[in-house]
């Protein structure tokens, strides 16, 4: 799940211990535009604290007056409309004439909350139901082809697992990368058997796996919510990772290094037990065609192109685009064709 919605199922947990008073919002049908998916979350506090969002402010604003003045979700759950009319659109600055609606839940039950939060630090993939009427909700072992689903009754949701992401290598691009991808909701798996760049890993939150990749690997069981991408420019620790990677069902698998050193490590993995479509995974030289020169650049484009086809995005086969100077804040071509 998205890592804000985490957040907010932790702030709510926190909150109702506290002895507040909170209702949880959650977006269960969208018509037109809308800022925020199906399932997106918002905890608001009695007091009119609030973690989370459903849309652009405007809706977060009227929900917490109304929460703090015990107009909405005070014993059971509920279930409200905005930009129905052009009015209330206008009003809650809904894009493009859009209709969001929520299901509020007064949060009554803190061990619920409790068990559904242990599901997904667990890493697993959990539905949660919630009648309506009754108040009540439960949680069962999901599947990847759950979605939410709202017939007016009964709410569905998915939570969990988290996606993840190893990197092979602890150098300066993985530094950069990991930082980044710690905002996408990854969490990270940094892999270095080699004591120089190990023994300097000192990023907090993110441990280092001193196994070599391929052992690594295979020990993480990766699916389809996984990346993996290897750094270290050596063959042996590269390659290695590759060959178990590129055999799972991770939905990004991709190599830093050269067009010209990536052919070379196609022919290499070809000498193996992978298969043509196998090796065609592997995204090399990884990341998307930017330009990228610094770490963090890179960094930039791997997680750029592993949005896109975490997204389902098609990305067409790129050229490098003409170089350009920044003069004046306007572009203007070092070299014309």
């Amino acid at each position: 799940m998205d890592s804000v919605d985490l957040e907010v199922l932790r702030s709510a947990t926190s909150w109702f211990k506290a002895g507040h008073a909170v209702v949880l919002a959650t977006v269960v049908k969208t018509w037109g535009s809308a800022p925020r998916p199906l399932g997106a979350m918002l905890a608001v506090r009695d007091d009119g604290q609030v973690s989370g969002s459903v849309s652009g402010g405007c809706v977060e604003d009227d929900l917490i007056e109304r929460v703090h003045n015990h107009k909405l979700a005070g014993d059971k759950p509920e279930v409200v409309t905005y930009g129905v009319t052009k009015e209330q659109a206008d009003r809650f600055r809904l894009p493009c004439g859009g209709t969001l609606q929520l299901v509020l839940e007064p949060v009554k039950d803190g061990a619920a909350l409790d068990e559904l939060l242990v599901a997904i630090e667990r890493h697993e993939l959990v539905a949660r139901f919630l009648d309506l009427e009754s108040g009540k909700s439960r949680i069962e072992p999901g599947r990847w082809s759950d979605a939410l689903e709202f017939d007016g009754k009964l709410l569905k949701t998915v939570h969990g697992p988290r996606w993840r992401l190893l990197l092979i290598g602890a150098a300066q691009v993985s530094r950069y990368l990991t930082q980044m991808a710690q905002a996408l909701d990854y969490h990270i798996t940094v892999c270095d058997p080699r004591a120089e760049y190990a023994d300097a890993w000192d990023l907090a939150g993110v441990s280092i796996d001193r196994g070599y990749p391929d052992d690594v690997v295979q020990s993480m069981n990766l699916d389809a919510h996984c990346a993996v991408v290897a750094l270290t420019h050596d063959p042996k620790l590269d390659d290695i990772a590759l060959l178990e990677a590129l055999k799972s069902p991770a939905f990004y698998v991709g190599a830093l290094g050269s067009k010209a050193n990536n052919d070379k490590r196609r022919k290499r993995l070809a000498d193996f037990d992978l298969s043509s479509g196998e090796i065609a995974r592997m995204r090399g030289p990884v990341g998307l065609k930017i330009g990228s020169r610094t770490p963090p650049e890179i960094a930039v484009a791997i997680l750029a192109e592993m949005t896109a086809v975490r997204r389902g995005v098609q990305i067409p086969q790129t050229v490098e685009p003409p170089r350009v100077g920044i003069e004046a804040g306007c572009g203007v071509p070092l070299k014309a064709d």
